[in-house]
């Protein structure tokens, strides 16, 4: 009953009104779900268990008082095993900004953070991913989570990121996989009714379903690109503490 509520509201709520809302209302809603089951590595809180959330809600899947969700909280773990992002003096584009990872690059000292979106009332500047405002060779690191699917033009995008990065600069650019995953990315122009979208890329506000070929678009792009299993740095037994989805792979990519 609660996951069919959640997937319908997240449907129906304007994701901006969304991102001004939420984190006073899960404050609320994190009082009960006090318990030691799991914990956001994140904020370090703990929990009977995470909320569940999506469109096609997911069990255990939304920290109550950080808002991170299971990609939110690999990235992170990623970054601090596995990365010098936090130690070392680091210039961050935060693409789509989400909640979570804004408060963790903002309190890092050594981290010059700017965050960017077209729409997002969590952004420092207003930019088209497609045309960014933005110097070329300016960024050591770039986070470009669960947007491209959303563009018109994702090779442009991934151009622009590219641009802006420094030489040996990276980029984490993650999109969703919904299966069964294509052999190849399905786009199509023609295709622009929300019912339409919904069906054939799995969310209204998309405009391609990527396939296995993800990796090879990006190296098209002229990136050295790298998908880093998360065994690399998670123990099987912290996938379910932390609420991680075991399935998902890093998609990294290196100007």
């Amino acid at each position: 009953m609660l996951n069919t509520l959640v997937g319908f509201l997240l449907k129906k709520i304007p994701r901006t009104l969304l991102q001004r809302i939420s984190r006073p209302f899960f404050k609320i809603i994190s009082i009960f779900y006090t318990g030691n089951n799991v914990e956001c590595p994140i904020c370090r809180k703990s929990f009977k268990k995470f909320f569940p959330y999506g469109r096609e809600a997911r069990d255990n899947a939304l920290c109550t008082n950080c808002l991170s969700l299971e990609r939110h909280r690999l990235i992170y773990l990623y970054l601090k095993r596995k990365t010098s992002i936090f130690t070392k003096d680091t210039q961050v584009l935060h693409i789509a900004p989400e909640a979570c990872l804004i408060d963790i690059f903002k309190k890092s000292d050594n981290i010059e953070y700017t965050s960017a979106d077209l729409y997002s009332p969590l952004a420092d500047i207003k930019m088209d991913i497609h045309n960014m405002p933005l110097d070329d060779n300016n960024f050591d690191f770039i986070l470009c989570n669960h947007v491209l699917e959303h563009v018109e033009n994702d090779i442009k995008a991934l151009s622009e990121i590219k641009r802006v990065l420094k030489k040996g600069g990276r980029a984490i650019v993650q999109v969703p996989f919904y299966h069964p995953i294509p052999d190849k990315t399905i786009e199509d122009k023609s295709i622009t009714s929300k019912a339409d979208r919904e069906k054939i890329y799995g969310q209204d506000d998309h405009v391609r379903k990527y396939g296995k070929d993800y990796y090879k678009r990006l190296k098209e792009v002229g990136f050295k690109t790298m998908v880093v299993n998360q065994n690399k740095f998670l123990a099987n037994s912290e996938q379910k503490i932390y609420g991680i989805d075991s399935t998902e792979n890093l998609y990294i990519v290196e100007k």
